[in-house]
């Protein structure tokens, strides 16, 4: 015969399953009426804001809205900064200050700080708290504390179908080329050209793209092979059961 211990210690694990349960649904519930997109923007008023563009909930540090442009089709994970102009309520003209082409990705935790002009070129992705900012402190004063001294401000341009890797820092001036990888933790300053390969602080470039050698230096593995034209979803879905059994 159960005990009245047994009795209430079953009870109160059927009861935390429960609670558990209610939380998470109340919380993806929050997480998709807290999203920001075109149809649904909430308090931010962007400049434009692309069909298919999701900001996830909840979002980070946003502010400028009326000069930051997205493109259609962009992932903005949760905890995202997007700030135009060094603070909020600033008078800063005509021109749109921070622009992300049609599908960017900024991965969670990232920061994108535009004192002046940021560009993201379209399908750039970038992973978990990638840091990218038009703005540095400036030390020539010896005699006056680093964080009081007016900062410096260049513009950023990334281009189209780059992958920044998780925690790359872009810094003021920075200007890449097309189809540029970052390796995590890479801090890039001045010019990178297209199909280059940077890694390391100060960034340098470690593999480029030659059209007649290819790769140099030689890639070290096999390129992917690709999914076959026509093959459905359904099908790689069943191929991958297949390879755990």
């Amino acid at each position: 015969m159960p005990t009245n211990r047994d009795t209430s210690s079953s009870f109160g694990v059927r009861r935390r399953r429960v609670l558990t349960r209610v939380v998470h649904r109340g919380w993806r519930w929050v997480q998709e009426a807290g999203s920001v997109t075109a149809e649904h923007p909430g308090r931010l008023r962007f400049r434009s804001i692309g069909d298919g563009t999701r900001l996830a909930f909840p979002q980070g540090t946003v502010f400028g809205e009326r000069w930051i442009e997205l493109g259609g089709h962009c992932i903005i994970a949760e905890q995202v900064t997007l700030t135009a102009g060094m603070m909020p309520g600033l008078d800063l003209g005509p021109d749109p200050i921070l622009t992300l082409g049609d599908g960017v990705v900024l991965g969670r935790g990232s920061h994108v700080i535009a004192d002046t002009r940021v560009t993201i070129g379209s399908d750039t992705y970038c992973g978990p708290y990638v840091y990218i900012t038009s703005t540095n402190h400036s030390y020539d004063d010896p005699g006056q504390p680093v964080g009081k001294q007016w900062p410096r401000a260049e513009p950023v341009e990334i281009g189209p179908g780059c992958w920044l890797g998780t925690g790359a820092v872009i810094l003021p001036g920075a200007r890449l080329g097309r189809n540029v990888v970052v390796a995590a933790g890479a801090v890039v300053r001045g010019e990178v050209p297209d199909h280059a390969v940077v890694a390391g602080a100060p960034a340098r470039i470690v593999r480029s793209w030659d059209e007649t050698e290819g790769w140099q230096p030689p890639l070290r593995t096999p390129a992917p092979v690709p999914v076959p034209e026509g093959v459905t979803p359904e099908q790689l879905l069943a191929l991958a059961d297949l390879d755990e059994v």
